[in-house]
């Protein structure tokens, strides 16, 4: 299938190869890993990592300030479905916009993969964003810092993975650290809101499966990371759309924020941004090196 439009000689086009050539478990060239225009194919294992990292703490740092400064305009905090939605948009047009970039249009994955892949994303960055209309954002770090746990379980039950002794003293003793660093470090003490705290574990135990998922998914079919975006986020936009349209919590949200849209769109614009291009870094992480490496890292820094 192919999807195009034509304007003189500009196209886009997203192309799906038949049925053999997507879901062919058995893809075993191992394609350039590109994010954002570099190809940290040409570096050892030491470069690509720091290189990930660095791209992950900057962006990230960014994006958890914008995402405190959204909700902290003025009766934003009930809107947290529709800031997400407004963020899977974004992402879309990014990862269809670098998808264009490069030579190999191809759905390597599975659109039923991307169905859940989507349905995890959707309840990961959703609950999230929601529960920060609850959280502070040092209660929101703190949870964050405990993900190490769900990811090695989810790499368990998903993967079949096996961990030893010292893998997961070592996760328990980071968790630890990350928690007391964030308490000692915070000017603004912690608020432990029931809903709030239910909200971000739901998120946290979406994005364990997530990372496994993805990293499963994206060794098999040596899929690209904006192929990767662009379809898991795309999928996802339509369900919170409809989620939304459904709930009538649209029309609300698109009045509300149609009142200021420099501030609320411009910070959306920003935040999806600095979103779109730390996550590109940490699908490069989860591709090279694993799930339970790559939240390692993550958190490790960012935390």
């Amino acid at each position: 299938m192919d999807l195009k439009f034509n304007s003189s000689r500009k196209y886009i086009s997203i192309t799906v190869p038949s049925k053999t050539q997507a879901m062919s478990p058995h893809i075993k060239s191992i394609d350039d890993i590109v994010v954002l225009g570099i190809n940290l194919s040409r570096f050892n294992k030491l470069t690509q990592f720091f290189i990930c990292v660095a791209g992950v703490l900057v962006f990230y740092l960014i994006y958890g300030y914008i995402q405190e400064l959204i909700f902290s305009v003025e009766g934003f905090k009930p809107y947290g479905w529709y800031l997400t939605l407004v963020q899977f948009a974004f992402y879309s047009i990014f990862g269809l916009i670098e998808l264009q970039l490069i030579q190999d249009k191809r759905r390597r994955i599975p659109g039923k993969t991307y169905m859940i892949i989507a349905f995890l994303t959707v309840g990961t960055m959703g609950l999230s964003n929601t529960s920060l209309g609850y959280l502070n954002y040092p209660t929101q770090v703190i949870f964050k810092c405990c993900k190490l746990i769900p990811v090695m379980l989810g790499g368990v039950l998903i993967q079949g993975k096996h961990y030893n002794v010292a893998d997961v003293s070592a996760a328990l003793c980071m968790s630890l650290g990350l928690i007391w660093f964030t308490l000692a470090d915070s000017t603004v003490a912690p608020n432990f809101n029931l809903t709030g705290v239910i909200l971000i574990s739901l998120a946290l135990c979406a994005d364990a499966v997530i990372g496994n998922v993805q990293e499963k998914a994206m060794k098999l079919h040596n899929a690209s990371n904006s192929e990767m975006v662009l379809y898991s986020y795309s999928i996802g936009f339509v369900y919170i759309l409809l989620g939304l349209t459904c709930t009538s919590g649209l029309g609300p949200a698109v009045t509300f924020c149609s009142k200021d849209p420099v501030r609320t769109y411009g910070y959306a614009f920003l935040f999806s941004l600095t979103g779109y291009f730390g996550i590109s870094f940490v699908l490069a992480l989860i591709k090279i090196f694993g799930a339970l490496f790559a939240v390692t890292g993550m958190y490790g820094l960012v935390c």
